[in-house]
């Protein structure tokens, strides 16, 4: 694999775009962060050939995560270009995630979370929101403090984080929605519901992410609302698909319900020491 230009960016948009859910993370990161930014998501990218045309983009962060999307190539030319870097964590498609992990031999390292979860997918021509409690507001409406402990909740239950590193998260992560207005409240008055919002975004498609609702509150359809009516506020701006993967059989239920369709399997492997690979 070779380094990527700026010369390089309309062949790459192209290869993921063709196959845009499984690579919702390079693509909105190359838009707000630019190619070799300096932001911690910009992407450095690297792109495999046949011929002329590109037949495989691995993507890394500054902050060390790879987001694979090698068509099912030998992961042989990834792996050697990451041999030596500090790796956070590798994110995509499983049937990309593990040869990779593999071929890196990082199968069995230290992971603060190593799951495989459905990937979904849903044309947003085929939902409808679902009755119930609450109206979405932006998240600012929400006590901001509240909304942060929701959010270290969030990454300690479903990131693994341990309960240090998830407070943190929650002050950064609640920041960052806040600045991208990227994230929705479900709110009954002045009582918030649950939390929903798009960790990925382009011009005719979201990635839904950070869904959350408190375990007193679970059950009662709160997230499929929230998710559903951001879904619609997207829908009304131009947007015409979804996707997104679920971190547990009671979301999936949830997902399921507003019609999302499962379209394969997607891996979170964080690591937990953040090794030089090789």
């Amino acid at each position: 694999m070779r380094r990527a230009t700026q010369d390089d960016l309309p062949a790459i948009r192209a290869f993921l775009e063709a196959r845009v859910e499984r690579a919702m993370f390079p693509l909105s990161n190359l838009a707000r962060f630019g190619l070799d930014g300096d932001h911690e998501l910009a992407p450095s990218m690297w792109v495999a050939e046949a011929g002329s045309t590109v037949a495989g983009v691995l993507t890394v962060g500054r902050n060390g995560m790879v987001l694979p999307a090698l068509a099912g190539a030998d992961p042989a030319g990834a792996a050697e270009v990451l041999r030596g870097r500090a790796l956070a964590g590798i994110i995509g498609p499983t049937d990309e995630v593990r040869p990779l992990e593999a071929a890196l031999g990082l199968s069995g390292h230290p992971a603060t979370l190593n799951r495989d979860e459905p990937h979904f997918a849903l044309d947003l021509a085929e939902f409808s929101v679902p009755a119930g409690a609450g109206r979405l507001r932006a998240l600012g409406a929400a006590d901001p403090q509240e909304m942060i402990r929701w959010r270290a909740a969030y990454a300690h239950e479903t990131l693994g984080l341990p309960p240090d590193r998830a407070a943190v998260d929650g002050h950064a992560a609640h920041a960052a929605f806040l600045k991208a207005d990227s994230h929705r409240v479900l709110m009954d008055g002045d009582r918030p519901l649950s939390t929903t919002g798009f960790n990925a975004r382009l011009p005719g498609i979201v990635q839904v992410g950070g869904v959350y609702t408190p375990p007193a509150l679970r059950g009662q359809g709160y997230a499929r609302r929230a998710v559903a009516l951001h879904l619609a506020e997207a829908q009304a701006s131009g947007v015409r698909r979804a996707t997104l993967f679920s971190a547990s059989e009671m979301a999936a239920r949830c997902y399921r319900a507003i019609g999302f369709r499962q379209i394969g399997w997607w891996t979170l492997l964080l690591l937990e020491t953040g090794p030089k690979s090789g």
